[in-house]
Parts: C-alpha cells; structure tokens; sequence
C-alpha cells in the first residue's frame, strides 16, 4: 500500500464519568425533555452499575439484562447472559477493576469509555441496546492499555466528558460518517484538511502525537515498518451531543480488525480523537454465532 493510502486510512486514528451521569450543558429543558433525559440517566446509571459489578461481584444490577433476549457480541463469550457469567467465572479472584470514564445515550442504545482490569488492564468501549428497559443485546472492543502515556502525554482515556450541543447531535453525527467514509473508507485525501481546525487535535491514541502533524509522522513509522491499515466499512455510528462514537471493520497488517473511534466534534470541526483496536478472531474460534457487529 502506498504511503498516500496508508495516511489516509489511518486519519481517525490520528485525524465518570467525570460528571453526573448524563450531565449536558443545557438547560431549562421542556416538561417532555426534561423526562426523556431522566430515563437517559438512569439506563446510563444502569449501564455503569452493571460494568462496576463485574468488580464488586454484585449480582442486583444483572436484573436490567433481559434473560430471555440478550445477544452477546463479544466473540470470547457464549450466547445469552449465561455465557458473559462463566466469562465471569474463568477471572482471577478479586483480579477485575472497572472505572467508567464516559458514558453517552442514543435512542435506545447506551455506550461506555471504561478503563478494565479484565484478564489483564484493558481500555474498553460497550454499546448496549435497551428494548423495554431491559438490556438485550451487547458490543464491545478492548485493546491492551499502554503502560506509557502517547507523544503527547495523553492517556487512552483522560480528557472532556461532559456532553454539550445536545442539539447538534445528528450534524456531528452526520460530519463524523462523512469524515470516516471519505478519509478511512475512501481515501479521499484532498477532503482531509476541511475536517479539522488547522492542526488543533488531540489524538488519544497511544502511538499517536497530537495534530495532524503528529499523525504525519507516526503514518511515516508506519509505513516504513511495512504496517497497513484499511477500512472498509461502517457498521455503525452513535453519537450524543459533541460525542460520536463509529463502530467499523476492516484490517491491520493484514489481520481482520474491529475500529472503534470516538470523536469529540467543536465548532463543526473535529477537536479530539479516542480508539479502540480489536483483532477479530477466526470464525473457528468465535464462542457465539453472532458476529462481531
């Protein structure tokens, strides 16, 4: 793959919940926003608690998961809610540390930044669709966590997590799917530049310094390493408010890979970049029939 392509695929990889859960930047809500935000809060609230009892051992916040119904994803798991407990089963004692950093709604789906000690420190990205107010089915990619912070000092997860622009969710929605299928898709490189504000980005992946000239050099070490990278589809786009996550597939160094890519979206500009890079096992090796998307 040539150079030029190689900088091109790999632009959104370089291109606590630290708030109350749900916290917006908006306010003075109409009576019928004002609900529909509180029962975001508290699927979010169900979301966290479920992921911080994969530590505490807990077994309360498992009643939001629809026995009868879930869908696991997660291609190391069997099917349904039994499979996810003996995954739970096979962990060290006392060995699983979770911290939710994130935590966005859209619709009916819920998705967490989660910072794991699960068979090991991982950094983690789930998406849960509610049907019902119940959890039936289950998303995720975890990459090993860097002992080291990125060129540019940061981690895989600090940085902003309040939710703004509520209202601008479906146009950064909409900017995010344009940048990902006409850079990391397409390989549309003269659209690269009109998606960012001059060289003001803040790349979260831990290879990756900030801007686009810190991409331009790691795109260098990649290239002369031989490393290639293509994506070739979309498979989905969630996003609330400034936050835009793209689930997509395709491949690293000629492995089938799952590229998780969370955006933050400025004044109709990307402003910040976090990931996730999954290697998709052999179908021989899949605990469920599911699939990874």
């Amino acid at each position: 793959m040539k150079l030029a392509r190689v900088v091109a695929l790999s632009a959104a990889l370089s291109a606590s919940v630290a708030l109350p859960l749900g916290a917006r930047s908006d306010q003075n809500q109409p009576p019928q926003a004002e609900k529909e935000t509180k029962a975001m809060f508290e699927q979010k609230r169900q979301v966290v608690e479920l992921l911080k009892s994969i530590e505490t051992g807990d077994p309360k916040p498992a009643a939001v998961v629809n026995p009868n119904k879930y869908v696991q994803h997660n291609l190391a798991a069997g099917d349904g809610l039994q499979g996810f407990v003996e995954v739970l089963k096979a962990l060290p004692p006392k060995s699983a540390r979770v911290n939710t950093v994130r935590v966005f709604q859209d619709g009916d789906f819920v998705f967490a930044h989660t910072d794991y000690n699960f068979f090991g420190p991982k950094i983690g990205f789930d998406i849960f669709r509610f049907e019902g107010g119940k959890i039936v089915e289950h998303w995720d990619n975890l990459q090993e966590k860097p002992k080291e912070p990125n060129p540019s000092g940061h981690t895989m997860t600090d940085g902003p997590a309040e939710v703004k622009d509520a209202d601008k969710t479906e146009a950064n929605k909409k900017l995010v799917r344009a940048f990902v299928e006409d850079i990391l898709v397409g390989g549309k490189m003269d659209k690269l530049a009109g998606y960012f504000d001059g060289d003001k980005y803040v790349q979260h992946n831990p290879q990756i310094g900030d801007g686009l000239s810190g991409l331009g050099k790691a795109l260098e070490a990649m290239a002369k390493a031989g490393v290639t990278m293509k994506y070739d589809r979309v498979h989905r786009v969630r996003g609330e408010g400034n936050f835009v996550l793209v689930v997509s597939e395709g491949k690293l160094a000629d492995k089938h890979t799952s590229f998780y890519d969370l955006f933050r979206v400025e004044n109709g500009k990307i402003a910040e970049h976090w990931d996730t890079i999954e290697t998709i096992p052999p179908k021989e090796q899949w605990k469920n029939n599911n699939g990874k998307f």
